[in-house]
């Protein structure tokens, strides 16, 4: 079978699609000769039967790897088009330019075989669909796949062989240049570059902060100095704190060469799709590390120390790293430890209350009830270990305070010797720049009109730099910080044998008391002994020395209780009255607090809460025989509460009390619900009424009502309410003798 013969009309009446790939922009732009070879197959599919119409080209992956690792939106085209079978026939150079993996190459080789879709390359065309066919094809796209992992291992291998003794060229830090032999490394030539890295290495030992010293440089207006990798410009710019960051832990600069600090791993994302990433790696699994290699800014003990200042500065993980300084009088905080589980002491305050206490976030089961481990107050505990630290710093006070005076101006000169340097380059790059621009020939005019401009431009800006560095040089030549006088220096010396004033002073911060604890003291084991009342502290210093200090705790006063007879009054009235009710009951018996207080809403919500008394609920629907209270009983009759009020204190309805001065409460009956009604009955008149027919005053009437003698009901309807009495008869004289009456 001929090639062409594999051609079918139904194929010809598809799309021809070319497909263009290069691995990286590197080819793209020097190996021109496979990109053009790979659009002169537009050239080859006509001649094969295709219309011009009908060729299309894909070429969105120029550039891009075929390994699989990335994502080829011109491959994820070609493979739709051809699942639509909208193609007949796909062609490329070869089959690497399609894929480099097998699972996108015999995707495409299913897709190509279901829809009748011819492949091409420079060797011949196949059809996926045709078992020898297939064969092939199966063994190009094995063998590009071998090839990928081949080259790889190749060029990996000899990058590994020149790292391993150094001299492998990669990009250097700023501050250090490449020399001409192999693997040889410079400090670099230009001294202010080197003064600005020393300056951010020497700062830091003092700071002990990449923050505080990234402010440091912000205060001063220090200029920093960047290169561009690869470029050999320097450019001085304001630093930012990845810069400062950057200097501080690149093992560069403690004379180290290092290869491979970090590992390409291969993952799965939430798409599906496999994607790469780096991950830095510790130290201990770096591919290359020598020592020593090149002359560095520092050694590899101090590069260590700061990498582990800068990893206790971050925030603190648990029982792992006593974490960054804080904000705070916790003087302790990440250094304290439980004595009985060895967990990491948390700070809390309470109120506002600026003196913190400590306690173990891990809890043990003991009788069934989580019981802390340790909880303590911090004011007698800092108070002994502060007394700790200045016995044990105390003969190196002198020397520390000489160290100190001397020391005050040290920012300051180290700020002026970079702004110094600052003027001598910018000075240099202004002369530089008018040498340039006179050095145009005049003659030359079509070069002349293009440099002057951009020349006389850099002049300008090279003498503003100029002019702004001699200012800031003036200004702090000008108000230079003055150095100590005999007795300011007398002052600071006589402080060293008052340590505990400098320690209690207000210009000392609790950072600063914080970075003395820490320089000192690795841990404090914390013991609480409940029992004796005291805590045991274990302080542990750097280098090995421990020292055990027992600190006694305060007393607790004795507690003070309301009284049980208040609580159970608080309990029964709790059960039908709300808590302004029931404060109202306390105040009127004249009750107080346990600690002599009127009680209020507030304070009668606290006893119920703490002593476990349920809170007043009032019922959905009036419970029946249940006592009321006087609005509620109102309500249900129909009347005023000042009614039931006045008939309560004239006596003529039964009520009830819970405690003297507590409401009234009154149960609803029959009999009572017949006192009350809408229109007075026949033979009943009104309170005035009776008292004229009786002859009596109104109390001797309500005396009467009460005794049984006469019948009165309550009328709530009329222009007239109120009581309606009875008279059987009016005659009758209530003094009279009633049996001899009736006779």
């Amino acid at each position: 079978m001929t090639e062409l013969s594999k051609i079918t009309p139904s194929q010809l009446s598809r799309l021809a699609v070319v497909y263009v790939r290069q691995s990286t922009n590197a080819q793209v732009e020097c190996n021109r000769e496979s990109t053009e070879r790979q659009y002169q197959l537009r050239t080859f599919a006509a001649q094969l039967g295709w219309p011009a119409a009908a060729i299309r080209v894909i070429d969105q992956d120029l550039g891009l790897s075929g390994s699989g690792l990335s994502t080829r939106s011109g491959f994820a085209e070609l493979a739709a088009a051809v699942a639509l079978g909208h193609v007949g026939i796909v062609l490329a150079l070869e089959v690497s330019r399609l894929a480099r993996n097998n699972a996108d190459w015999y995707r495409l080789l299913d897709l190509c075989g279901t829809t009748d879709t011819l492949i091409g390359d420079a060797d011949g065309l196949y059809h996926p669909g045709l078992f020898n066919d297939r064969l092939v094809l199966g063994l190009k796209g094995t063998m590009s796949e071998a090839e990928l992992h081949v080259l790889r291992a190749r060029l990996n291998g000899g990058i590994r062989h020149k790292a391993a003794r150094g001299e492998l060229r990669r990009g250097l830090p700023t501050g250090l240049v490449w020399g001409e032999a192999d693997g040889e490394v410079r400090v670099h030539p230009h001294a202010g570059v080197t003064d600005a890295i020393r300056a951010v290495l020497e700062r830091f030992a003092e700071m002990g902060s990449a923050r505080r010293l990234w402010l440091w440089f912000r205060s001063a207006a220090l200029p920093f100095p960047t290169q561009i990798p690869g470029g050999a410009e320097i450019q001085w710019v304001t630093p930012s704190y990845t810069n400062i960051h950057q200097v501080l832990t690149n093992p560069v600069y403690a004379g180290a060469y290092v290869y491979g600090k970090m590992r390409q791993q291969r993952y799965i994302d939430a798409d599906g799709e496999v994607r790469k990433r780096l991950k830095r790696l510790p130290p201990d699994q770096w591919g290359v590390l020598i020592h020593d290699h090149h002359p560095g800014f520092i050694d590899w003990a101090t590069f260590e120390a700061n990498q582990m200042r800068l990893s206790a500065n971050t925030h603190p993980t648990p029982n792992a790293s006593v974490g960054a300084l804080r904000e705070g009088s916790a003087l302790l905080q990440g250094i304290a430890l439980c004595g009985h589980c060895a967990r990491k002491l948390r700070v809390a305050y309470s109120g506002r209350s600026t003196v913190a206490s400590y306690y173990c976030p891990g809890d043990t089961l003991a009788n069934g009830r989580g019981q802390a481990c340790v909880r303590v107050g911090g004011a007698r505990i800092q108070q002994a270990v502060t007394a700790a630290i200045l016995a044990a710093v105390q003969p190196a006070a002198l020397q520390a305070a000489v160290e100190a005076a001397e020391g005050l101006d040290n920012a300051e000169q180290a700020a002026l010797a970079q702004w110094q340097q600052q003027l001598e380059q910018a000075r240099y790059q202004a002369q530089l720049a008018q040498r340039r621009y006179q050095s145009v020939d005049p003659d030359n005019r079509l070069v002349a009109r293009g440099l002057e401009a951009a020349w006389e431009a850099a002049w300008e800006a090279a003498l503003q730099s100029v002019q702004s560095a001699e200012q800031e040089v003036q200004r702090r030549q000008q108000h230079p910080q003055q150095a100590l006088s005999a007795a300011e220096r007398e002052a600071i010396l006589s402080l060293a044998n008052d340590l505990q004033a400098v320690w209690s002073a207000p210009s000392t911060t609790d950072r600063d008391r914080k970075e003395l604890l820490r320089a000192l003291l690795e841990e404090v084991i914390v013991t609480h002994d409940s029992e004796a009342h005291r805590v045991h502290l274990t302080l542990r210093w750097h280098g090995g020395l421990i020292s055990d200090i027992a600190v006694a705790l305060p007393r607790r006063a004795a507690t003070v209780r309301t009284d049980e007879d208040t609580i159970a009054l608080i309990r029964r009235l709790a059960v039908h009255y709300p808590d302004a009710i029931i404060a109202g009951v306390l105040n009127r018996q004249q009750r107080t607090t346990a600690t002599g207080l009127p009680f209020t809403v507030n304070r009668v919500s606290n006893l119920r809460t703490h002593w476990g008394i349920p809170c007043f609920t009032p019922p959905t629907e009036p419970p029946v025989g249940e006592p009321l209270t006087i609005r509620e009983a109102a309500a249900i009759l129909g009347v005023a509460p000042s009614t039931l009020h006045r008939q309560l204190n004239d006596g003529l309805i039964a009520g009830e009390q819970v405690t003297p001065g507590a409401p009234w409460r009154i149960v609803i009956t029959d009999a009572l619900r017949a006192r009350f009604t809408g229109q007075a009955p026949a033979g009943y008149v009104p309170m005035v009424d009776a008292m004229r027919l009786l002859g009596v005053s109104r109390q001797t009437v309500l005396q009467r009502v009460k005794r049984g003698e006469l019948d009165a009901i309550h009328v709530s309807q009329g222009n007239r309410k109120g009581l309606r009495i009875k008279v059987q008869n009016p005659t009758l004289n209530l003094f009279d003798d009633p049996a001899s009456a009736g006779g």
